[in-house]
């Protein structure tokens, strides 16, 4: 129970963040709505979600937290075992938003949509993503991992 809240907030924060720059990305790269992109979310799980009007962008934000939550509770349950996790949050949180763009990017995506390219077509795509799963992914479940598992106390986030 005491893993609940550290969880919770890391999905929501990370969550709530790499989602504002997925729609911010959505917007500035202008192929598509970011209807038809939380629809693209949506459809992971359920292929025909993007034909589900707006269901799809409530079902494609709930996919996205869904994903999320899993990430947060990954990293949330080993750092509740593995003291250097809660040590060095910044590297230890920056390593795991690599992670996670590695297993989204190279198992997830390709294993789902068969014929997908496992990586974004540009450079800037690629450069972007990656440094979303660092910065907006990683890092803010570590330090909200390490501050929860350390007993609030500010030196966790060293």
């Amino acid at each position: 129970m005491r893993l609940a809240r550290p969880i919770i907030t890391a999905t929501f924060v990370a969550g709530t963040l790499d989602i504002i720059a997925a729609i911010v990305m959505t917007i500035i790269n202008g192929r598509r709505g970011v209807d038809q992109m939380l629809g693209g979310v949506a459809s992971g799980p359920f292929p025909s979600a993007p034909d589900s009007g707006p269901g799809a962008v409530a079902l494609g934000l709930t996919v996205h937290f869904a994903l999320m939550a899993i990430m947060a509770a990954i990293y949330v349950a080993a750092a509740s075992r593995m003291p250097a996790l809660r040590r060095q949050p910044i590297l230890w949180g920056a390593l795991y938003g690599v992670a996670t763009y590695i297993v989204m990017n190279l198992l997830v995506v390709p294993i789902r949509f068969t014929g997908a390219p496992a990586l974004p077509a540009s450079w800037l795509g690629f450069g972007s993503q990656f440094a979303f799963h660092i910065f907006l992914v990683g890092i803010p479940i570590a330090l909200i991992a390490a501050r929860a598992l350390s007993g609030g106390s500010h030196g966790a986030l060293r």
